[in-house]
């Protein structure tokens, strides 16, 4: 299976959409730097990252919330935190890795 990285807020680009339409079931999705926004719950993207849910594992790298001073805001249910090994572990566990910028 395949591990999606978004990096890009779903505030300033289309990533977030063009992913969760392309990615197939059983897949797994990273957001990361300015795309750990997206996990956060209550915002307008909420709806199609829980829908997703039901199909792709959804992650978020938690040193990137810090960064962003986000780290204490609730995250959407189902979202799974990692820090930079669980990241590595994420790359060694699927077959390939698309960035999506």
């Amino acid at each position: 299976m395949m591990l999606h990285t978004i990096n890009k807020s779903p505030f300033e680009r289309n990533t977030l959409d063009s992913c969760l339409r392309l990615a197939k079931s059983g897949g797994s999705v990273l957001l990361i730097e300015d795309g750990v926004i997206a996990a956060l719950e209550g915002n307008e993207h909420a709806a199609k990252l829980t829908k997703a849910m039901s199909d792709l594992k959804i992650y978020v790298l938690e040193p990137d919330l810090k960064a962003r001073g986000i780290n204490n805001k609730p995250l959407l249910d189902g979202v799974t935190t990692v820090d930079y090994a669980g990241f590595v572990d994420l790359t060694i566990e699927h077959d390939c890795v698309q960035s999506w910028l």
